[in-house]
C-alpha cells in the first residue's frame, strides 16, 4: 500500500530548504522574471551606455553637449524592418531625438535614469536599515523605548509623506542624487517599522525565544539570530516595494522642482521640463515617462514575486 496520499497519487514530495523553496517559487513567477529582466536590461543600458562616475560608456554623446537640430530634433530611431514596409532597424544619430537646444535626449534620458535608480536605491537601502532596527527594538525590548519609538513614528506618519520628501528636496536638490536619497531614506522608514515590530511581537512570544532566553542568550543574539531571519520575508518584500515608491517620488519631486537640480537631471525633471512641449514634440514627454513606468511596475512585480515566494503559507513543493 501507498504510504500517503501523495504517492498514491503519482507526487512525490521532496524535502527541500526554506531557501530553495523561496528560490523556486519566486522562479516560477513569471511576472517576477519578467520583471526583473526588464529591470537589469535598463539598468545595464543606463550605466554603460553613457558611462558613470567617470567611466566612458559606449555611447558617443553626453547629456551637456549642444548641437545643431537635426530633422526638428525628431526621433531617429527605427524599429520596423524593411520587408515590414518600415526604414528598417537602427538607432540613427538621436535614437529619442534632441531637445530644444540641440542636446541628444538619449543621452538626456539615461543620465535621468540614471539618478533616479541611484536614489530610489539609496532610499530602499536607508529607509530598511531605519525602519528595521527601530521597529525591531520597539518589538522586542517593549516598555518605555517602545513607547517612545512609536510615538515617533506615529508622529511621521501623520505627516503626508509628499511634504516632508518637499521640504527635504528643497533643501538637498542641490547637493546631488546620494545626499537627496539619503535624507529621503530618514523620512520614509515609518511603515516598514510598524511591520517590522509586528513580526517581533509575535515572534518574541514563540518557544525558540523562550528557550533562548532560558539559556542565558543575550538579547543581541536573540534578534540577530533567532528573530530578525524569521523576518526577512517582510523586510526584503517592503523594501523592493519602497524603491518601486521611491522612483515615484523622486519623480514627483522632480517635476515640482524640489528635486535634481540643474545640470544635472533626472526623469522627473526631464518630465517637468518639456511637458509644454507635448502637444508640438511629443517624444521629449514620453521617452522620460516610459521609462518611469517601465522601472516602477518591474520593481513591483519583483516585489509581487518575492511576496508570493516568502508566503510562509506555501510550504510544499512538488517534484
Amino acid at each position: 500500500m501507498p504510504d500517503n496520499a501523495s504517492d498514491s497519487q503519482g507526487m512525490a514530495i521532496v524535502a527541500r530548504t526554506q531557501g530553495q523553496m523561496v528560490r523556486r517559487r519566486f522562479f516560477r513567477h513569471r511576472a517576477a522574471l519578467a520583471g526583473m529582466i526588464l529591470f537589469g536590461l535598463i539598468i545595464i543600458l543606463a550605466f554603460s551606455s553613457i558611462g558613470f562616475a567617470g567611466i566612458p560608456g559606449w555611447w558617443d554623446k553626453t547629456y551637456l553637449d549642444t548641437g545643431a537640430l537635426t530633422n526638428q530634433g525628431r526621433p531617429t530611431l527605427s524599429l520596423i524592418p524593411e520587408f515590414l514596409g518600415g526604414a528598417g532597424m537602427h538607432l540613427g544619430e538621436h535614437p529619442f531625438g534632441q531637445d530644444d537646444i540641440g542636446i541628444d535626449y538619449f543621452a538626456l534620458t539615461m543620465r535621468g535614469a540614471q539618478q533616479s535608480i541611484i536614489i530610489a536605491f539609496v532610499v530602499g537601502i536607508v529607509a530598511t536599515f531605519f525602519g528595521t532596527v527601530v521597529g525591531s527594538v520597539a518589538g522586542y525590548f517593549r516598555g518605555r523605548l517602545e513607547a517612545l519609538l512609536m510615538r515617533l513614528t506615529d508622529v511621521m506618519i501623520t505627516i503626508p509623506v509628499l511634504i516632508i520628501a518637499a521640504v527635504v528636496g528643497r533643501m538637498m536638490g542641490d547637493s546631488g542624487a546620494l545626499v537627496l536619497g539619503l535624507f529621503l531614506g530618514l523620512v520614509t522608514w515609518p511603515t516598514l517599522s510598524r511591520l517590522v515590530r509586528g513580526e517581533f511581537l509575535s515572534l518574541r512570544e514563540k518557544e525558540f525565544v523562550e528557550a533562548a532566553r532560558a539559556i542565558g542568550t543575550s538579547p543581541r543574539r536573540i534578534i540577530f539570530r533567532h528573530i530578525l531571519p524569521n523576518t526577512v520575508g517582510v523586510i526584503i518584500v517592503s523594501a523592493t516595494l519602497g524603491i518601486a515608491s521611491a522612483v515615484l517620488l523622486e519623480s514627483a519631486l522632480s517635476f515640482l522642482g524640489l528635486g535634481i537640480q540643474a545640470p544635472d537631471t533626472s526623469l522627473g525633471q526631464l518630465i517637468s521640463r518639456y511637458r509644454s512641449a507635448m502637444v508640438v514634440r511629443p517624444w521629449l514627454f514620453w521617452w522620460p515617462g516610459m521609462f518611469i513606468i517601465a522601472i516602477a511596475l518591474s520593481i513591483n512585480f519583483i516585489g509581487d514575486g518575492l511576496r508570493d515566494a516568502f508566503d510562509p503559507r506555501q510550504t510544499r513543493v512538488r517534484a
